[in-house]
């Protein structure tokens, strides 16, 4: 049987937003709270600004997408490290769709990646592609949803400089 390494995560979460009558309604509180790590430096988050949030700040949404695009990067600069494949670029413009229910609540329908990547050798560009099948299927975070994650990536091969 495999044993199951676990690993433990904490973050504190303060809310920020009172402008003196708290909750007393809808309206008379502010979104505004600071996401806390131990040694790290603080993020300022609110909610959407569909839902009253301050734009200026980070909302959940855009942190869960942020996760998702930086898990996959991770494993794939990882896997592409370890097939001696050469990265000198990523970037990744990933978008989500979250769908808002009738009783106020949501959830996302789906998560696109598209990473456009600069490698270095251009008879790696195939195995590159692939590579991007195997970081999803190792993400961590990915592997915790409930919808799909997708993937549009682009391989660019970088120029090569007359000798």
């Amino acid at each position: 049987m495999e044993t199951q390494k676990h690993h433990h995560y904490k973050t504190s979460i303060l809310w920020t937003g009172n402008r003196g009558s708290g909750t007393s309604h809808y309206t008379a509180y502010d979104r505004s709270h600071v996401i806390s790590v131990q040694q790290k430096a603080d993020i300022k988050g609110s909610s959407d600004p569909a839902f009253r949030g301050d734009p200026a700040k980070h909302n959940p949404e855009e942190l869960l997408l942020a996760s998702i695009s930086a898990c996959h990067m991770l494993w794939y600069l990882h896997l592409c490290a370890d097939k001696g494949i050469v990265v000198h670029e990523y970037l990744d413009d990933a978008l989500g769709v979250m769908a808002e229910t009738a009783n106020g609540g949501g959830h996302f329908t789906g998560v696109t990646l598209h990473p456009k990547v600069t490698i270095q050798a251009e008879h790696m560009r195939d195995l590159a592609l692939s590579l991007h099948h195997k970081a999803n299927e190792h993400c961590f975070i990915a592997n915790s949803l409930n919808f799909k994650v997708s993937h549009a990536p682009i391989i660019v091969v970088m120029e090569q400089q007359p000798s």
